[in-house]
């Protein structure tokens, strides 16, 4: 084949197979497979399309107004992965305070979400642009309840007083439930009080189970706000017998 006979193929686009027997493959970068009569499977490893970063879980799934840690599960996670929250409430952005890579299906992340919201939803996006956002609004932001009422003594009481002995109180973004983790309050041969739990009024019909003689119990009260948050506070109540005591409210 001379090169007069090149160039006038290549003007006329004549080319056949006999003229270019020798032709690479990867020369081909136009037209279809079947153009090329190269079949697919023979190039199917050299295709590739995009690959985005998915989003399918968070845990938890509600934090504090404070830096809070989160685990983020998904798929195609890279190296070099960013993290941004969208509160589709008020279309704020708030990106991640760090970010580190567990495996390219799990995330652990420091994030900061000052404003209460149910409604954040959680984008990924890796280093080549491509990015996945949460199909669902995963995470809420609520801030912790606190309590109001001091740790500490509520109260000296009466032994076999009957009626209220105290209330304790505390404060939140949402319903607060008062309980016991301990087993003294309301532990019937201990201070023998009963505690409201929508209201924190402690109440009795014998405080100290008329024991007979002072004595001080030691307890732990835990308040737990609608998005499970919680918070726990040391109290005390003293018993006395005799001339003094009485019911003691906070």
């Amino acid at each position: 084949m001379t090169k007069a006979r090149d160039l006038a193929n290549i003007i006329s686009g004549g080319f056949t197979d006999t003229d270019i027997p020798n032709l690479d493959t990867a020369k081909i970068t136009t037209g279809t497979f079947a153009d090329a009569r190269i079949a697919a499977s023979s190039v199917s490893q050299h295709v590739t399309g995009e690959v985005k970063p998915t989003v399918t879980a968070v845990s938890p799934t509600t934090i504090p107004n404070t830096a809070s840690s989160i685990t983020i599960t998904g798929t195609n996670f890279s190296v070099g992965v960013r993290v941004n929250a969208l509160n589709t409430a008020t279309g704020i952005w708030y990106s991640a305070n760090t970010v580190q890579r567990d495996s390219a299906t799990q995330l652990t992340v420091n994030i900061t979400l000052p404003v209460n919201a149910t409604t954040y939803r959680i984008r990924v996006e890796n280093p080549d642009g491509n990015a996945g956002l949460s199909s669902a609004s995963f995470l809420t932001a609520s801030a912790a309840p606190t309590w109001t009422t001091s740790a500490g003594s509520i109260g000296t009481i009466a032994g076999n007083f009957s009626g209220t002995v105290a209330t304790v109180a505390g404060t939140g973004d949402s319903t607060l439930a008062y309980s016991e983790t301990t087993s003294v309050l309301t532990n019937a041969s201990l201070a023998k009080c009963t505690l409201n739990s929508s209201t924190g009024v402690i109440t009795t019909t014998s405080f100290d189970n008329n024991h007979g003689t002072a004595r001080t119990h030691t307890f732990t009260l835990r308040i737990t706000d609608a998005e499970g948050q919680t918070s726990d506070r040391e109290f005390t109540l003293t018993s006395s017998y005799g001339s003094t005591g009485g019911a003691g409210f906070c």
